[in-house]
């Protein structure tokens, strides 16, 4: 193998760009040529790509977003567009693929692989921390610590004026930004997707707890398990408490990724081109127990990746 392409697909976070140095540097070590390709697989199916070199990813390890940009290609899902895909590969001489991106980034790249078999290797990059067979993405460890930081400036307001905040995070159908932050937070009850909520229980917790000093209490909902607005409605509805809701959106995706997730990405980034090198010809790289680790690439989209329920009970128990 000569030279491999990298490119960032779908939603994008915080250490992407480590990853992105961390394969170009392991592979030029390695006396591969990298090419980059820009804006995901719409930059793939244009030819937007061009040659990566050891100075192309300098001062890059700690900024947000991606260099290489990122987009959602709905012509990369028709065998059309793959077909446009397939024809830039001969043109540039790739041999192998790096796609560094969420689910719907890696089920485009096992398809391709099916279709036309080039070596492609997975690297779990969303903050939403759903994709199976890794134990953390690239970028969920920044977001969550994103969202810890609202909740301790929120608050601060919500103990001066004794109000109930909602705060609604990103997650789709996952809550594990939700569960990890408010567990990290304190919150006094979390939303998310996986499990059904009462809010009748939720409106008797409060009440425990003004009943007995507490001047504040904050409420995490994931944005797949509800609308933090109708939430805040509804709590105001049945208990009369004053509540306000803050949106956190796109913020969560921003801003410097944290060590671990540079540490993370330049363990994973390295590994794909390892892969690559040894053969490996449908897999990702994921962490788990600590360790970097292969799997078949349908691995990450077969099966939802299951909530940790040790840590909402503790975070329940905790909450009290």
């Amino acid at each position: 193998m000569q030279r491999i392409a990298v490119l960032t697909s779908g939603g994008d976070s915080p250490g992407m760009n480590a990853a992105i140095r961390a394969v170009v540097r392991k592979a030029i070590y390695h006396g591969l040529e990298v090419i980059g390709i820009q804006r995901g697989f719409s930059g793939f199916i244009e030819a937007d790509m061009g040659p990566l070199n050891l100075s192309s990813v300098a001062d890059i390890i700690h900024r947000g977003g991606t260099m290489l940009r990122t987009a959602r290609s709905e012509e990369f899902k028709s065998i059309k567009g793959r077909a446009k895909a397939y024809a830039n590969v001969e043109r540039f001489g790739i041999q192998g693929l790096v796609v560094i991106g969420g689910d719907g980034s890696l089920k485009g790249a096992d398809i391709f692989h099916r279709e036309y078999q080039l070596p492609v290797i997975g690297v779990p990059g969303t903050i939403d921390n759903d994709i199976a067979g890794t134990d953390f993405s690239i970028g969920f460890d920044t977001a969550i610590n994103t969202v810890v930081e609202a909740i301790n400036k929120i608050r601060d307001t919500a103990t001066s004026h004794e109000r109930t905040f909602i705060l609604e995070v990103m997650g789709r159908e996952c809550g594990y930004i939700a569960l990890m932050a408010g567990l990290a937070g304190g919150a006094e009850s979390i939303l998310i997707p996986e499990l059904d909520f009462s809010i009748d229980e939720i409106c008797e917790k409060l009440y425990r707890g003004y009943k007995r000093g507490k001047l504040h209490s904050i409420i995490i909902v994931a944005e797949g398990a509800a609308s933090g607005l109708e939430i805040g409605r509804q709590i105001r509805d049945r208990t009369g408490l004053e509540t306000k809701v803050t949106i956190l959106g796109h913020l969560q995706r921003g801003g410097t990724p944290t060590a671990f997730d540079r540490i993370l990405a330049s363990r994973m980034g390295a590994k794909a081109v390892e892969l690559l090198m040894s053969g490996y010809h449908k897999h990702m790289v994921g962490m788990v127990d600590g360790r970097i680790v292969a799997h078949p690439l349908e691995a990450a989209f077969q099966e939802a990746k299951p909530v940790d329920l040790e840590i909402y009970n503790l975070a329940g128990v905790l909450s009290i």
